[in-house]
């Protein structure tokens, strides 16, 4: 691996753990304004204040976020884009460069494919062909692949997601981002067959931390690297205290528990044994 690649990548990944919390806030794009995403600074200096290892966006937002003060987050600049709007939401156009990113000083990029729409193959081709220019500027590249078609019957099988897993893989993508298969021993079957990272998407928006944290919590039990979730984080009531109790959870094992007291403003012994 080059050394920028490696630097790159310790910037988005605890170094000490291996694992990660990323916030995506690419919504915009997609789906509008939405709350959570009005104030955008003011959502990013919440969740680098609760310990998020990096944030996820398009290259417009960057000049809207970069705050000069608080704690520091590594940047992943999304490449992909489709709106809900279009008659073909998901059909994924590439919208920016791996150059756009550098010079926005990103740490990474991420380009979204969905398996098994008409546009399946456009989308494959704009992920082998970012993966190759990434690696000739060392940047690291997280595949979001998911399986959204009309002959998709179950997205969330197990086998499914390991295929969706698997492609992101064998395209060249360091770092790959899938929907949780719904149990511990399931999700272990995706991750053993990939050689990088893998991290779970949060899904549709929840109400339930104890579940939130439930899912991260069996995901990093499974062999998973963590999470990159966005809408059930910035649209939270606190996203700062969620995201510190999703850290406690990815980077220190604490359990659902014990966990649930960071929520609760109740963070016990933060510096005891687990």
């Amino acid at each position: 691996m080059l050394l920028g690649k490696a630097v790159r990548l310790e910037r988005i990944f605890n170094r000490n753990t291996g694992r990660t919390v990323i916030v995506p806030m690419d919504h915009g794009v997609t789906v509008g304004p939405i709350p959570g995403m009005v104030d955008f600074k003011g959502s990013v200096n919440l969740v680098a204040e609760g310990g998020a290892n990096a944030v996820l966006m398009h290259k417009g937002m960057p000049r809207c976020t970069h705050r000069g003060y608080g704690k520091d987050i590594g940047l992943i600049v999304h490449l992909s884009a489709s709106t809900s709007l279009s008659p073909f939401p998901n059909a994924k156009t590439l919208v920016g460069t791996v150059e756009d990113a550098l010079r926005l000083g990103a740490d990474g990029v991420s380009v979204h494919v969905n398996l098994g729409d008409e546009s399946e193959r456009a989308m494959l081709a704009d992920l082998g062909g970012v993966t190759s220019r990434a690696t000739d500027w060392g940047v690291p590249v997280l595949a979001m692949v998911y399986a959204r078609g009309g002959h998709i019957a179950d997205e969330y099988d197990p086998a499914v997601v390991a295929h969706c897993a698997r492609v992101g893989v064998e395209l060249g993508a360091d770092v790959i981002k899938v929907p949780y298969t719904g149990s511990l021993e399931s999700f272990a079957r995706v991750v053993e067959a990939c050689c990088v990272p893998v991290v779970i998407a949060g899904g549709p928006r929840m109400d339930d931390d104890r579940a939130i944290l439930q899912m991260a919590h069996d995901a990093c039990l499974a062999g998973g690297a963590g999470l990159s979730i966005g809408r059930n984080i910035f649209q939270h009531a606190r996203p700062d205290l969620l995201v510190r109790a999703l850290s406690r959870v990815v980077h220190d094992e604490w359990e659902v528990e014990r966990a649930l007291d960071v929520l609760a403003g109740e963070e016990r012994n933060p510096g005891g044994a687990r």
